[in-house]
């Protein structure tokens, strides 16, 4: 039998890289972080439909330290809000994943996720890493995860190997393949808020709707919002 951990915040990327992951393996066990980001109770509560609605098992992971933390994501500082342009400016965006980056979250996510799957004798993590974050975030790239598989190899005792099935999408590749493999998108959650609708600012929210209009498909959370 086969089984992976998956790292599931009910974003865009993670809700497909999920169901891409419950097609492959035999059982799927998802981790939701509350790392105290202003989203979380919105993706605790996403992730959680999503994992009722496969029968998967789900467990909620609270960091309480983080809510000491810097960055914008954690604290009442104001959010970047950049332009639909501004999302391809090489420049604005390293500024913005700045402003939005939380310390080493990615290697704690993976390092607990690397417990359970031992614990459980998994052979996979799985992350909805994608090529449009890899070009700001470091902790996206293909580079990381071969540097992580090797980390796995002396910190642990089974050696689980992370499956990233977007890694080398973007965005509107990703809502195209979502729609192919039947992906809950419309549990998905991607604003920096918690809602109760998404805030139609943030990086995220430009960069979901984008995708969905690159692609040509109506966004199915917004239409089950009710947002137009």
């Amino acid at each position: 039998m086969t089984g992976a951990i998956v790292l599931l915040s009910a974003g865009l990327d993670s809700t497909v890289a999920f169901k891409r992951a419950f097609d492959t393996f035999d059982t799927v066990v998802c981790l939701t972080f509350n790392y105290h980001q202003r989203s979380a109770s919105r993706e605790i509560t996403s992730a959680a439909a999503i994992c009722k609605k496969f029968n998967c098992e789900h467990h909620v992971i609270n960091l309480p330290w983080y809510k000491d933390f810097s960055g914008s994501l954690t604290t009442d500082k104001e959010l970047p809000a950049p332009s639909q342009n501004d999302l391809d400016d090489l420049k604005r965006s390293e500024q913005t994943a700045r402003n939005v980056w939380v310390p080493a979250r990615n290697i704690v996510f993976l390092s607990i996720a690397a417990a359970f799957a031992e614990e459980k004798g998994f052979d996979n993590i799985v992350a909805g890493f994608n090529s449009e974050e890899a070009t700001t975030f470091p902790d996206n790239t293909p580079e990381f995860i071969e540097l992580i598989n090797r980390t796995m190899e002396y910190a642990t005792l089974n050696h689980p190997v992370i499956f990233a099935p977007v890694r080398d999408l973007d965005k509107e590749e990703i809502v195209r393949l979502g729609i192919k493999i039947k992906a809950p998108m419309e549990y998905s959650w991607s604003c920096y808020t918690a809602g109760p609708v998404p805030c139609d600012i943030c990086e995220s929210c430009a960069r979901r709707k984008r995708a969905f209009k690159r692609a040509g498909i109506p966004d199915p959370l917004i239409s089950s919002e009710g947002k137009s």
